[in-house]
């Protein structure tokens, strides 16, 4: 798998110098140092490769973040940290920051994006909500709250918010949700 490792690295250096336009199979290929038949064999098409090279990517991040969450019991506070954390992190980092810039090829406007970020987000949050009985019925909605603010965030937002200003916002917004839905599995 060393062609598929080289092939990502790549994959992420173009999009981060140059924009998504910039990896295409050709380029990506002729930085990596392999052929395009090994591109297409193991990704089989560009989107598909951009996709796999960001969500590894974000994985990565996932990581890091848990490290920031880490301690945090209040499961209000744990979502609002974790999307504060991601932005953060999107801001940051030279490919994730490419996200931040609305542009031709941009992943979050194809076919398939919120798909691919509500399963990262169950990925994440799974083990949060294991551990809240009142939140469980409610996990589907609670995934799809955290991928949408997340997306509207690293795809729209103009990063001019500190980070104790959009923790005040997503305070007022969020907590009321949360609570709503611990009321309703009382019931």
């Amino acid at each position: 798998m060393r062609s598929r490792g080289k092939i990502i690295e790549a994959t992420l250096d173009l999009i981060s110098t140059d924009g998504f336009a910039a990896a295409s199979i050709a380029a990506v290929a002729a930085k990596a140092g392999v052929s395009r038949q090994t591109v297409y064999s193991i990704f089989g098409s560009r989107e598909d490769m951009v996709s796999q090279a960001m969500g590894e990517l974000a994985i990565s991040a996932m990581r890091e973040i848990h490290e920031r969450l880490d301690g945090i019991t209040d499961f209000g506070d744990f979502l609002i940290e974790f999307i504060i954390a991601g932005r953060s992190m999107a801001i940051a980092d030279p490919a994730l920051s490419v996200l931040l810039n609305s542009q031709e090829s941009h992943p979050f406007f194809d076919e398939g994006a919120m798909a691919r970020t509500r399963e990262v987000a169950a990925e994440i949050l799974r083990p949060a909500v294991a551990g809240k009985p009142e939140y469980r019925p409610h996990f589907a909605d609670i995934v799809d709250m955290t991928a949408l603010l997340s997306v509207s965030l690293v795809a729209v937002d103009d990063g001019q918010r500190s980070d104790d200003e959009l923790r005040a916002f997503l305070g007022r917004w969020l907590r009321p949700a949360l609570d709503a839905m611990a009321r309703a599995s009382d019931g």
